[in-house]
């Protein structure tokens, strides 16, 4: 395996990418091994041609990303592995088709719906469920932590026995079945972006409560294809699978990033971590992306960095994507793109265009986490299914399904540019610096002027020269942090709230567009006066309980437990923080330990990693000096490597899903993130 190397003295990322696709007429791999095969191709087929693969293929090698992934060959899969999902007769039905004239291909195509077969087909499909399998191999022994798998055919519509929009064998659900057997997996979450409800998953798995399935998709009140009942919002799954199986249906088209974050927050990842996964498989379909024809949404490409960053806090890091559909080349190959940067530990860029769910996003989250309360102890406190006639369902829609003449025009995602120095620390005299890590102890880039201001500011009663020389290089951190010098940091402080009083002056008198988020966990009183000028937003967790709020921008949230409630927390970060961040859209998050505000190691490390999707990675975490023993995993964390597993949870305590519900219906007049009804404002648009 290939490391990749900084400039400056640590190491900053083990290449742990592993990818696996083939091209229009062959397997292509990093090692030029080449197997000729002849991919699924027809004239009748406008969509689901192999110009799908080479785009993708080539935007990653222009990019650099391809040169930094780490390749082994591709097998077929085995007829055992395939009768893990499919039926003996079915698999044998296929087998016959390399022999096939064209007219008996007709007549067999003419079984199912909407898959087209060619002579070479039943090789392919082989080839792309085995890559499947090979990844999920490589991330399940460690020679990688995640992959991506770009194949052809598809496979997530694929059932038991029958091919179906384009697939032939389930590759996902096929992989979900072989890690359970061969490694002894406990639990999986297949989380599905595709734009297509991938009913052969769901029938795979409807009655297993050891996966976890999720699906958005496109459905208008099943006037969209596949038009199934099974679709809807209240297909919860069968029998001991109960509650397993998790649908979104998208009413409108012309859905944004605000809509597939707000899912993420309020609904997906809270049931993802009570369910506690080893394993996280995606259904990378990128026909959810804006300028596809299949979807017609609006999300820009750099949304699926974040989706991406979200699940990887998940199962140790062990997240293995297989691609899907995705049917306009431009944003498919920038979606791929964004993919592989996340998934080879490149911050996600800052997102774009949040404006809130709309009203449309809003009915369904509330009809799902309404039929799921039942099986979830997070979503108990979900409201009611809507009382109101849903939005959408006067809307006339074509039954003929034409396709919207109306044209997308996007921006290129922004060039992502990792800093030579993923983490620093400041840190005192005999504490050591851990590994990969640079130890920055410097102030002498800072002006004069600022080491004068400070000392005006925050010490003009003391002639503490260590003091100052301590606040003068926590400053010049944040300084390289704001030119993307550096990405990350940890500082140990002889008084935090001091640091911290240091960074938000520093922050505030920057660059006009800068904007801090704080996070402070620990007890005590309000640790900094924060202005309503929008430039900083401060969310405190404290088991001290706040009466009023004294503005938009400072969000006290009260844990009564504290840290002996790790599901209460997890439940405040979702459902406050994490959309509150996004929404605010930060370029520097501060993250700080207070006195009495020790969170389980564990917990702390999920929070770190979490709030990496924010301003571009730049997370600067303060501790108090003394607690060294917290370095090494801070530091860790702030590296991208993954976060331990919080294991499964109990339910949260009333009294902070309360309080924390509470606050959150108190803020969302002013915060359309923190927003999860129908009966909420939302965003108005006109699809």
């Amino acid at each position: 395996m290939v490391k990749e190397h900084c400039t400056v003295n640590c190491t900053v990322n083990v290449l742990d990418l592993f990818k696996l696709y083939y091209q229009n007429r062959m397997i292509y791999i990093i090692s030029h091994t080449q197997t000729p095969v002849l991919c699924v191709s027809s004239p009748a087929c406008k969509i689901e041609v192999p110009e799908r693969l080479t785009v993708s293929h080539g935007a990653l090698v222009e990019s650099g990303l391809a040169a930094r992934c780490v390749s082994i060959p591709v097998r077929e899969a085995t007829d055992a592995d395939i009768l893990l999902v499919h039926s003996e007769e079915y698999l044998e039905a296929v087998k016959k088709t390399p022999y096939m004239t064209l007219e008996e291909l007709k007549d067999f195509t003419l079984q199912y719906g909407d898959v087209y077969f060619h002579p070479n087909i039943y090789h392919c499909a082989k080839l792309a469920a085995g890559a499947a399998l090979q990844l999920v191999d490589s991330v399940m022994t460690g020679k990688v932590r995640n992959g991506m798998a770009l194949v052809r055919p598809p496979g997530h519509h694929s059932m038991r026995s029958a091919a179906n929009g384009f697939c032939v064998f389930n590759n996902v659900a096929i992989a979900a079945q072989y890690a359970k057997q061969k490694y002894g997996i406990k639990r999986v979450l297949i989380a599905d972006w595709d734009i297509h409800h991938g009913q052969g998953v769901q029938y795979c798995f409807e009655d297993d409560p050891s996966v976890l399935y999720f699906s958005w998709h496109r459905y208008e009140h099943q006037k969209f294809w596949p038009q199934l009942r099974d679709s809807d919002f209240d297909s919860v799954g069968k029998e001991k699978g109960a509650g397993f199986n998790i649908n979104v249906p998208w009413n409108k088209v012309g859905m944004k990033n605000s809509d597939y974050l707000s899912i993420f927050c309020h609904l997906l990842l809270p049931v993802a971590y009570e369910f506690c996964p080893d394993l996280v498989l995606v259904c990378a379909g990128f026909d959810s992306a804006i300028g596809d024809p299949e979807g017609e949404m609006c999300a820009t490409p750099d949304i699926f960095a974040h989706l991406t960053h979200l699940l990887m806090n998940l199962a140790g890091g062990k997240l293995c994507a297989v691609l899907e559909g995705g049917y306009n080349l431009t944003s498919l190959a920038q979606s791929v793109c964004q993919t592989v940067h996340t998934l080879l530990g490149d911050p996600p860029p800052r997102p774009a265009n949040l404006d809130g769910p709309c009203k449309s996003a809003l009915e369904s989250l509330q009809c799902v986490r309404s039929a799921h309360r039942q099986y979830w102890t997070c979503l108990e406190h979900a409201a009611d299914l809507p009382t109101c006639d849903i939005s959408t369902k006067c809307i006339k829609l074509a039954e003929g399904g034409e396709e919207s003449t109306e044209k997308r025009v996007w921006p290129e995602p922004q060039r992502r540019i990792t800093p030579a120095v993923r983490a620093a620390a400041v840190l005192p005299d005999g504490v050591a610096c851990p590994d990969k890590c640079t130890r920055f102890g410097s102030s002498q880039d800072l002006d004069p002027l600022e080491v004068n201001k400070l000392k005006e500011n925050f010490l003009r009663d003391t002639e503490d020269s260590d003091a100052l020389l301590a606040l003068s290089t926590l400053i010049s951190l944040v300084k390289k942090m704001e030119k993307n010098e550096i990405c990350s940091g940890l500082a140990l402080v002889h008084d935090i709230s001091l640091a911290m009083k240091c960074v938000v002056q520093s922050v505030a008198a920057s660059a006009p567009g800068n904007r801090l988020l704080v996070v402070c966990v620990g007890d005590g009183k309000e640790p900094i006066d924060i202005a309503e000028d929008g430039k900083t937003l401060l969310v405190q967790f404290s088991n001290k309980e706040s009466k009023e709020l004294k503005g938009k921008y400072y969000i006290p949230v009260c844990l009564k437990k504290g840290k002996s409630d790790m599901s209460g927390f997890i439940q405040a970060v979702f459902s406050l923080l994490l959309p509150l961040g996004y929404e605010f859209d930060p370029s520097l998050v501060l993250l700080a330990q207070m006195p009495g505000g020790g969170l389980y190691e564990s917990a702390w490390l999920q929070l770190i990693g979490l709030l990496q999707g924010l301003a571009q990675g730049h997370t600067l975490v303060l501790m108090k000096e003394g607690e060294e023993m917290c370095v090494g995993p801070t530091v860790s964390s702030l590296l991208g490597d993954p976060a331990p597993s919080l294991g499964q949870f109990l339910a949260p305590q009333p009294e902070d899903v309360e309080s924390v519900e509470s606050l959150r219906h108190r803020l969302k007049a002013d915060w359309k993130l923190i927003q999860t009804t129908a009966q909420d404002t939302g965003r108005d648009d006109e699809h």
